[in-house]
Formats: C-alpha cells, sequence, structure tokens
C-alpha cells in the first residue's frame, strides 16, 4: 500500500524485507485526535493489511508531538466525522436520548474490537500523550511500546462517561491500580506502565522507533498466517474470560455516563469555554484543576 492513500494516516514499510507494516496516525496539529474520518480510515487501512500477505506485524504510532491525546471533541465536520455522531437523537424537549448516543458509540466500539482480533500481530508505539481515546486504542494492541516518558492515562474519566476499551485494564494490571486509575483519571509514565505490566517495554524516547522496529521484526521471523492462528489461539483464551462482553458493557456504562450530574456539569463547562471563545482550556482547568492540588498524595 502506498503511502499517501488516506487523509489522517500515513502508511509505510520497515524491518526486513519490509516485512512490518506501519500506520502513523498523521493529525499533528491537532496531537493525533481521533476524529471520526481518521478512525474509520484506520479501519480500512488495517482491513487492507490484514489481507496482505506479506504484512506480518503492523505497528501503529503518531506523528508528531504525541501518539494520540484522546476523541476530537470539535463539531462533527460532515462526511465520516458525522457518521456516528448523527445518532444523537433528541427528544421534543431537545434532550440527548441514551440509547442513540449508545448506538453511536457502539460503532466505534467495532473498529476497536476489530483491531483486537485481527489475524494481525499488533503493536502500539506511544510517546508524548496516550491519553483518553487514545489509550484506550493503544490497549486494543497485542503488544505496546512506549518512550519512558510518555504520559499515559484517560482523563476524560473525570467529566464524560466511562473508558470503553480501556477496561481491558484489570486483564493486564492489577486490581488495585486499574481501580485506582479508573476512578481519579491519572496519567502514569511509559516507565511506571511497563513496571505494571500495562505496557511491553519503555524505552528512551530516542531509542523508541528502532527498538520498535527490532521487536516487531523479532515476531515476524514466523509466516503472517502462523502468527495469525497464535493470536487467535491467545487471544480466546481472554475472550473467554469475558473480554468481548465487558467491553460492550463498558460501552454502554460509556452512554449511561454521558447523563451524569457530574458529566453535564462537564459538558455545561466545555460549551461556555467555546462560546467565551477560549476552546476548551476553561473546561479542561474546571475538569482537571482539582487534581492538580491533591496530586502530593501519591508518592
Amino acid at each position: 500500500m502506498a503511502s499517501g492513500t488516506f487523509e489522517n494516516l500515513e502508511i509505510d514499510r520497515v524491518g526486513a524485507d519490509g516485512r512490518v507494516a506501519r500506520i502513523t496516525l498523521n493529525r499533528p496539529e491537532k496531537m493525533n485526535s481521533l476524529s471520526q474520518e481518521l478512525l474509520f480510515e484506520l479501519w480500512e487501512a488495517l482491513h487492507d493489511l490484514e489481507a496482505d500477505d506479506s504484512a506480518r506485524v503492523i505497528i501503529v504510532r503518531g506523528a508528531g508531538r504525541a501518539f494520540s491525546a484522546g476523541y476530537d471533541l470539535a463539531p462533527a465536520r460532515g462526511g465520516a466525522d458525522a457518521i456516528v455522531r448523527r445518532y444523537t437523537q433528541r427528544d421534543d424537549q431537545n434532550r440527548r436520548l441514551v440509547m442513540g448516543v449508545r448506538t453511536g458509540m457502539q460503532q466505534i466500539t467495532d473498529i476497536h474490537m476489530y483491531f483486537w482480533n485481527m489475524a494481525k500481530v499488533t503493536i502500539a508505539q506511544l510517546h508524548g500523550y496516550c491519553l483518553a481515546g487514545g489509550c484506550e486504542l493503544a490497549m486494543m494492541a497485542d503488544m505496546v511500546t512506549a518512550a519512558e516518558d510518555t504520559q499515559i492515562g484517560h482523563p476524560g474519566l473525570r467529566g464524560l462517561g466511562t473508558s470503553r476499551t480501556g477496561v481491558i485494564w484489570p486483564l493486564v494490571i492489577g486490581m488495585r491500580k486499574a481501580k485506582e486509575l479508573y476512578y481519579t483519571g491519572d496519567s502514569i509514565s511509559g516507565k511506571e506502565a511497563e513496571r505494571i505490566g500495562m505496557v511491553n517495554y519503555a524505552w528512551p524516547k530516542e531509542n523508541l522507533e528502532a527498538q520498535t522496529i527490532a521487536l516487531a521484526d523479532r515476531v515476524a521471523l514466523m509466516t503472517a498466517d502462523h502468527l495469525a492462528v497464535l493470536k487467535l489461539n491467545m487471544n480466546r483464551f481472554y475472550e473467554n474470560m469475558g473480554i468481548y462482553s465487558s467491553v460492550r458493557s463498558s460501552t454502554d456504562m460509556d452512554a449511561f455516563g454521558q447523563f451524569t450530574s457530574h458529566s453535564y456539569a462537564w459538558q455545561d463547562k466545555m460549551r461556555e469555554s467555546m462560546e467565551a471563545g477560549t476552546g476548551l482550556k476553561a473546561a479542561l482547568d474546571w475538569r482537571d484543576g482539582p487534581y492538580r492540588n491533591t496530586e502530593g498524595v501519591r508518592r
């Protein structure tokens, strides 16, 4: 597949004999925020690479300063960006209806779950920020590498809904830490994420790309079809532990979480901030400010 096929992605080949495909999320000016255009392009690119036997392993990384800072919160621009948002039905008093929100969210969850279960070994390569929706996407990869100073977490839990695919944290880290990260929305460094098992490796930023390619090359010593069988066997164990039902249920909770008093307060602050012309800065200060004042409780 030639680079430049997509508006929001770049595709190239690395490693020995080009057997490692690499997808770069390419919205650096937006810190690779996950617009629906980007997500549906990713879905198409992953399908294309799944059908390509010469691609044995797929690396997903981000351009610029971050892997991804999360979902794109800007108003829909039409096209693919409105595909899911159109399901936000309202009643005759202009109140949002939960099942419409849920339907739209499940469509995005379908993309994440395809990334989880596709017949290729995948590696998420993290640097800068890997937050909210970016963290949800990364957690669906088979393996994860990170720069030591990467910030990984889900601050969106502090204001709007829950984390969907982030609920695999209980499968990869212990219950106590999973609950702490979930209840606070705190971020941790790549180095700490390696210590608790959230990522496979954390390396100095300057070594991240070369080391990730070397890891992918090592995995890619076997053929794509054999790796697919190994992946299917491994995933079945986790799926029998309930990952599909858990992620689907968590998406339902994400939809329900849009309608709590705290979520409504956050939505009001977002709207006020946008109307004041300050972007999301004031809203983010309202959401994250109280947590900055309590950072001393953690060692």
